[in-house]
């Protein structure tokens, strides 16, 4: 802190006679300073005075009339001593530095430096701001496929980059914000940051049973299978309008079977078609996308659920308007034996129809409620097509229905196995030390989210989707609902992590796969004791997003080289999975990953890669599906190349042009983090992943 006493006046600093008759006319100071930009302006030094008592202030300083004259003390260094006459801003703040060290006031310089660091990043923020806008305006980044070209795409994906500027610069702690910065780690939908929420499992029954309001009317409960068809697309469109990750039915053929009583299956067809269309043309976020909906089914035995199941798996399979494959929803049914795992059981017929449609569309995947990590929970246990997972909840019975992800991020393991250099000790202290930050991060987030008010998101909360919104009014704060969600910490590249600490690429030993399973179940053993801590719903998530794997390598290469088998390709491997390139068993592959899923207790998938649409083995898909089951997997997938002929409709493997009638405009569609989505929206990093993908043999 600067007192008066430790002051020294002008006079003192310099002894020789110049720097006293300079004294004499300090008053007029310079005349002109030179900006960053190169700009001359007239220089002001009350800008130097209150840039000085802002860093004492920092400190508990309080005397302004010192901040001047330090600041005179500044001019007459630069005049004097450096014998500058066009000082550049630069000259003046090493020079501010510099005659505060020397003068006694340590800390004062420290506050200034550190200002001057901020200011210097929000500088160069809005810089990097301004080049991400000019990109945008040519066209929109690809880190999320379902983001189109539209003009109302590129203003989203604009108001997006100021936020995240904002967010960095203003709201988030410094240690947090620079970490991600740097590329430790990733805080996930930056943009929305604290805007909204992630996702939600909708309570679909109890919409459709009161009737809900979307601002502008009340809409009155459905009485036949399609107006309640139409309403659960108006209902996933006005959900996501509120929030900014994905929209779900948790138990849609259940929720739907009220509404079909009188209803042919005819009727019933069209409602689930209708529905399909709706959901891949029905926009929101200001036009930008369409809804990321993923639905729930395959429990359902009542005459009304499987009438549902049925027709949305044929209406799915029959395609769009001229035979394409529908990129929404993502549909994942639920595999339970005496339910419809076994010949006899009641549904097994609609999970053989599921495998059929698989085989064709990579759409319905399967989660598995016998595991042993969701069986507790007799089929309540929803996923989404990400692979979120939401079930255990501190505050109230486990639960899918009204509950979702409020935040997650993700942190760079593989960077923090480089930085080793295979010491594990080294490792896993490190690796405390990031999960703590992050931890605190997430918390930070959270405290911001509480305050949020329900009218910030009067569909969500006005309308009681979320648990215990029911009674809020619109200027009550949402913490008493948000609660009931959970905090995800998320990683990526643990193939690459393992190849860092040991040099061997061996994934799929015995000794990598003990170390990839120490390491996650130590995170995952962190974030339950962070979930005491907090007593919060603390989750370990394994990461879905592809475009960070690219955005963390691309930083880390720059840093650390082109390290052979970890930085030299253009992504990380996908969480946990062994990586796309190696040829493996679709048995072994279930083996080794599926230990994974009980400890990533916020989410996960496994996928098997096929070269081509199994159409014609459908006995070969339905073992695939048994070898998951068998596995302990939670969530798993299919998937093989789709591609279409957008002129003829041929469907099938096509290299180049259409083999039938010889067009170029072939529609691509492949799975990436989960959901279905055209090869033409996918960044470089996922285009590297895809062509590295190897079909998994003997299935």
């Amino acid at each position: 802190m600067m007192n008066r006493n430790q002051v020294r006046k002008p006079t003192t600093i310099f002894a020789d006679e110049k720097t006293r008759s300079f004294n004499q006319e300090i008053e007029t100071s310079f005349q002109l300073i030179q900006k960053r930009d190169g700009r001359i302006v007239a220089f002001n030094i009350e800008k130097i005075s209150n840039a000085i008592f802002r860093a004492a202030q920092a400190v508990g300083g309080d005397d302004a009339e010192k901040a001047r004259e330090l600041a005179e003390a500044v001019v007459i260094y630069l005049k004097v001593e450096k014998q500058i006459s066009l000082p550049a801003v630069e000259d003046v703040q090493d020079a501010v530095e510099k005659i505060l060290i020397e003068n006694g006031h340590a800390r004062t310089a420290k506050a200034y430096i550190l200002y001057r660091d901020r200011r210097t990043r929000i500088r160069e923020g809005k810089s990097e701001l301004m080049d991400t806008v000019a990109d945008i305006l040519v066209e929109t980044n690809r880190e999320n496929a379902n983001v189109g070209n539209s003009p109302s795409a590129k203003m989203l994906q604009i108001a997006s980059a100021a936020s995240r500027h904002y967010y960095l610069s203003r709201l988030i702690p410094e240690d947090m914000s620079q970490a991600h910065r740097n590329g430790d780690i990733h805080i996930h939908d930056l943009d929305f940051y604290a805007k909204t929420l992630t996702c939600l499992q909708i309570p679909l029954r109890k919409l459709l049973h009161n009737g809900f309001n979307t601002g502008h009317g009340f809409i009155r409960p459905p009485k036949r299978a399609m107006s309640a068809a139409a309403l659960a697309a108006i209902i996933l469109q006005s959900s996501q309008n509120d929030m900014h990750g994905g929209q779900s039915f948790a138990f849609f053929d259940r929720d739907m079977a009220d509404f079909v009583s009188g209803s042919g299956e005819g009727e019933i067809y069209q409602a689930m078609e209708g529905l399909v269309y709706n959901l891949n043309s029905m926009h929101s976020r200001a036009g930008s996308q369409v809804p990321f909906s993923s639905i729930n089914l395959g429990c359902d035995t009542s005459q009304g659920g499987r009438a549902i199941t049925r027709n949305l798996l044929l209406a799915y399979e029959k395609g769009m308007g001229k035979g394409e494959t529908p990129i929404f929803p993502n549909i994942i049914f639920r595999v339970k034996r005496g339910i419809n795992f076994e010949p006899g059981d009641p549904n097994y017929d609609l999970f053989r129809l599921a495998i059929r449609v698989a085989s064709t569309r990579m759409n319905p995947t399967f989660s598995f409620m016998d595991s042993t990590f969701n069986r507790e929970f007799g089929t309540e246990v929803a996923y989404m097509g990400c692979r979120t997972r939401v079930i255990s909840d501190r505050y109230g019975e486990a639960v899918s229905d009204g509950r979702g992800n409020l935040s997650f991020t993700s942190i760079n393991l593989p960077r923090l196995a480089i930085k080793a250099k295979g010491n594990l000790q080294t490792f896993f202290s490190n690796l405390k030390e990031i999960l703590v930050l992050v931890s605190r991060q997430l918390y930070q987030r959270y405290q911001v989210q509480s305050h949020l008010k329900v009218r910030d998101m009067p569909f969500l909360m006005g309308q009681g989707l979320y648990l215990d919104s029911e009674n809020l009014r619109p200027e009550d704060e949402i913490l008493s609902a948000i609660r009931h969600g959970t905090l995800s910490i998320g990683f990526i590249g643990l193939a690459e992590t393992l190849h860092a600490l040991t040099g061997s690429e061996n994934y799929e030993g015995p000794d990598l796969q003990a170390l990839g399973l120490e390491i996650v179940r130590y995170m995952r053993q962190v974030t339950d004791h962070f979930s005491d801590q907090y007593n919060l719903n603390y989750t370990l998530l394994a990461t879905p997003a592809e475009g960070l794997s690219g955005r963390f390598v691309g930083i880390d290469r720059k840093q650390f080289g082109a390290i052979p088998g970890i930085t030299d390709k253009a992504y990380y491997t996908n969480s946990y999975h062994v990586p796309v390139s190696r040829k493996i068993s679709s048995f072994n592959k279930m083996r080794i990953e599926a230990p994974y899923h009980a400890l990533t207790n916020a989410g996960h998938i496994s996928y098997i890669e096929l070269d081509a649409p199994p159409v014609h083995n459908l006995d070969a898909v339905e073992a695939m599906v048994r070898t998951m089951a068998a596995a302990d997997i939670g969530y798993g997938g299919i998937n093989f190349p789709i591609d279409e002929c957008h002129f003829c409709g041929n469907r099938g493997v096509i290299e180049s042009e259409c083999p039938v009638c010889g067009s170029m405009d072939i529609h691509r569609v492949r799975r990436i983090t989960g959901y279905l989505s055209t090869v033409d929206r996918f960044n470089e990093a996922k285009k590297s992943e895809l062509d590295d993908r190897r079909s998994h043999e003997n299935f």
